[in-house]
């Protein structure tokens, strides 16, 4: 059955090829029948109607130059870097715990019982994460550096890493870059991120410069959005991306469950790519962007509240996860996939979503929502590594196998939640494995605080190699590994 199925799918959507396969046919046999005296008449036609032929010819000219000058301009994805921290900054769990406990032996951790200790080592006991995670230098501290030296630090460190990374592997000099994105969701220093940028690379004075912030880990997808709406624009140049988050700045230090559990999750990460809009780059780049598909719920009061940054009850700033974000984020993803599904699904999947609603509709209103078979338009998945719980749900609901959530799951394992940089390194360790064939589909598709689910979809124009530091390169032979049983209980 499943054979059959992917026979029909392959039918589907080759439909308009086939249809024409019969009138060729009867071209070629029609065209072999005709006399020399047929050909001679058409030329003697031909030469009597000059000004038929002469208007046919212009508009055809007209239509075709018309075509071009307004058709989006292809966006590709030249190449990414992904940031990897020094060795010095990795921890395990253990080291973790113990660094907790001495902080709190200094009074900047203050809390009443060990009741809390207890909730964070479970947590983090659970969350998926491995033993080689990171965490920033004023972190790791005795106090704790949470000051904006030291914030700053960490983001410049983080940033110049991934873009360094990847003007070795393009060639391309600062000086080509015409836009530049930058998201990082709640470290907004001034002057900001972007003229930071711009400053330490020199960038040239009529760049177009964005600043994104407060829109959690699905940023990563809006900056590339963005980034796309400018270079259909702008002809003929490049646009950086970069995404990032602090975590010195946001480490939580009071005694609110809901808050600590960011604590548990988030790691040090950032991610630069770089786009181009420029024909002679599709020889060598990676990726042609496809489609950027993004929801926001955040009219609802539920999705709006349900990821928010505020002082808890002793006036310690942290970010507030409530009950509700669970219901609100497989909702938001809902609307997502309903939006998305329509623009890559194949036709057969959405035939059989339409024979579902009308029957649905009609004659059985208990009857489920067909679930299309997400498998058949895309060959690779990079689910945000938000958590495991996250990962386990989207691979349940999507109808996922282990090996389409395997870049997720050890993203996650291997560098923690890295906010909206995690969907490029699950990109990197798949293109690290060599998975990555050309034609080869793939969803990126991200979370985050609004509430907001954004995808971006992109087929890869070559078999895609890893780059020079890819972010795998020191331990790709030890994944993918084997998650504890007691994660999954």
């Amino acid at each position: 059955m499943k054979k059959v199925k992917m026979v029909f799918n392959s039918l589907m959507t080759h439909r308009f090829k086939l249809c024409f396969l019969p009138l060729m046919a009867a071209l070629a046999m029609k065209a072999s029948r005709l006399s020399t005296q047929d050909l001679q008449n058409f030329y003697l036609y031909l030469q009597n109607n000059h000004t038929s032929l002469t208007f046919f010819s212009l508009s055809l000219v007209l239509g075709s130059i018309l075509y071009i000058l307004t058709r989006p301009k292809p966006v590709y994805l030249v190449d990414f870097g992904c940031y990897l921290p020094p060795s010095h900054l990795k921890v395990s769990v253990q080291k973790i715990m113990n660094h907790i406990r001495v902080v709190r032996g200094t009074g900047v951790w203050n809390h009443e019982s060990d009741y809390l200790m207890d909730f964070v080592e479970k947590i983090l006991e659970r969350s998926g994460l491995g033993q080689e995670t990171y965490i920033p230098e004023g972190l790791l501290c005795v106090p704790l550096q949470q000051t904006m030296a030291m914030s700053r630090k960490e983001t410049e460190e983080v940033i110049f890493g991934a873009v360094d990374n990847l003007f070795r592997n393009t060639g391309i000099s600062p000086s080509d870059i015409g836009i530049l994105v930058v998201n990082s969701s709640t470290f907004n220093p001034t002057p900001s991120l972007s003229t930071v940028i711009v400053n330490k690379y020199k960038l040239r004075d009529n760049i177009k410069s964005l600043n994104l912030g407060g829109m959690g880990c699905s940023a990563g997808v809006i900056a590339i959005d963005v980034a796309k709406s400018l270079l259909q624009v702008q002809r003929n140049t490049y646009a950086l991306v970069i995404s990032t988050e602090n975590i010195t700045q946001n480490l939580y230090i009071g005694n609110n469950k809901s808050m600590l559990v960011t604590n548990c999750l988030f790691r040090i990460g950032g991610a630069a790519v770089l786009l181009s809009n420029r024909s002679v780059d599709r020889k060598r780049a990676k990726y042609k962007l496809v489609h950027t598909v993004r929801v926001h719920t955040g009219a609802d009061d539920r999705s709006y509240g349900c990821a928010t940054q505020e002082e808890d009850e002793d006036d310690i700033v942290g970010v507030s996860l409530s009950k509700d974000l669970p219901m609100v984020a497989a909702r938001t993803l809902k609307i997502n996939i309903a939006t998305l599904g329509p623009l890559v699904l194949p036709l057969s999947e959405k035939f059989q979503f339409f024979v579902r609603f009308i029957k649905k509709k009609f004659f059985n209103p208990k009857l489920k929502h067909y679930l299309p078979d997400f498998k058949l338009a895309f060959e690779h998945f990079c689910i945000h590594a938000g958590g495991r719980a996250l990962i386990d749900e989207l691979e349940k609901n999507l109808q996922l196998s282990p090996l389409h959530v395997e870049a997720s799951r050890m993203t996650l394992h291997r560098f923690g939640n890295t906010s909206s940089s995690s969907i490029w390194y699950e990109l990197a360790y798949t293109e690290a494995k060599g998975r990555m064939k050309k034609g080869d589909r793939i969803w990126q598709i991200a979370l985050g605080s609004g509430f907001k689910c954004n995808s971006s979809v992109w087929v890869a124009l070559r078999n895609v190699k890893p780059s020079a530091n890819n972010p795998w390169e020191d331990c790709l032979q030890k994944y993918p590994v084997e998650i504890d049983i007691d994660l999954k209980e």
